[in-house]
C-alpha cells in the first residue's frame, strides 16, 4: 500500500470541534491528551478510522476508561478538585475565549458545575431568576408553552450561555431550558457574581465586557430578523 503499513493507515482520528469543522488526524495518545485537557468532552463527535464511522468519544471503545457518564447531580467546582473542570475547557465557552489561563482558573472559584439529564428543566418559566449558565456539553433548547403546544425559542450548545438577565434584574424566567440530550453546564449565581464584582473587578470586567458584546450581537440579529418580517410584511401589502 505505497509503502505504509495497513495499521498505521486505519490509525487515528478526526474530532469535530465547536466551530464546526473537522480537526485531524490524530493519534490515540494525542487525543487522550486532549480528552485529559478537557478539549475533547464525552458528547465531543470522534471519527475512528479503524470503524469509519463517527461517534460521541464516550462511545468508542479505547476512549471509554477516560469517561465518566453524567450522573444528574449537582457539584460545587468550587473546591480543590474542582470537578475535573479545567480552564482549557472553559475555554470553550465562547465570552471565555480570551480570558488567560490564571483568570479562568480564578473564575472557577465562582462557578457550580451541572450535569443535567436528558429531558430535565435547568429552569421554568416564571420562576424567579437566580443564575447566570454556560454550556461546557450537550445541547438544550428555550421553550415556551401555551397550553400544550410548544415554541421554541433558542437552541443553546456547548460554547453559548443563557440566563443572564438573572444576573442584572433578577427578574422572572421568560422561558423553560430544557435538556435535549444529557448535558453539562457551569452555574454562575446572583451571588456568587456579586462576589465576583467585589473581589475581582479585573475579572468581572472582561467577563461582563464579553456578555455585552454577545447581547449586543443577539439584538442586532432580531433587530435584522424584524426588518426582514416588517419588509415582506407591507410588500405583501403592496
Amino acid at each position: 500500500m505505497d509503502g505504509k503499513d495497513v495499521s498505521e493507515v486505519l490509525s487515528g482520528f478526526f474530532i469535530w470541534g465547536i466551530d464546526d469543522a473537522p480537526y485531524g488526524p490524530v493519534e490515540l495518545a494525542v487525543l487522550t491528551d486532549w480528552i485529559k485537557d478537557a478539549r475533547v468532552l464525552p458528547d465531543t463527535w470522534v471519527f475512528a478510522r479503524r470503524t469509519g464511522a463517527w461517534q460521541q468519544a464516550s462511545d468508542i471503545t479505547e476512549l471509554k476508561l477516560f469517561f465518566n457518564r453524567p450522573t444528574g447531580v449537582e457539584v460545587g467546582v468550587g473546591t480543590s478538585s474542582r470537578a475535573g473542570v479545567t480552564p482549557g475547557s472553559l475555554r470553550r465557552i465562547k465570552i471565555l475565549a480570551d480570558l488567560n489561563d490564571a483568570q479562568l482558573d480564578h473564575l472557577l472559584d465562582f462557578l457550580e458545575l451541572q450535569r443535567v439529564s436528558q429531558w430535565s428543566a435547568v429552569v421554568k418559566q416564571g420562576e424567579q431568576g437566580d443564575a447566570m449558565y454556560l454550556v461546557l456539553s450537550g445541547e438544550l433548547r428555550a421553550r415556551s408553552m401555551v397550553g400544550d403546544r410548544e415554541t421554541i425559542l433558542a437552541t443553546f450548545t456547548a460554547g453559548d450561555f443563557f440566563g443572564d438577565m438573572s444576573l442584572f434584574d433578577h427578574g422572572p424566567r421568560s422561558a423553560d431550558v430544557i435538556a435535549n440530550v444529557d448535558s453539562t453546564v457551569l452555574r454562575i449565581s446572583v451571588a456568587a457574581f456579586d462576589r465576583l464584582t467585589r473581589e475581582a473587578p479585573a475579572l468581572a470586567t472582561p467577563f461582563l465586557r464579553a456578555t455585552a458584546r454577545t447581547l449586543a450581537a443577539r439584538i442586532r440579529a432580531d433587530n435584522k430578523r424584524f426588518n426582514q418580517l416588517t419588509q415582506q410584511f407591507n410588500a405583501s401589502r403592496g
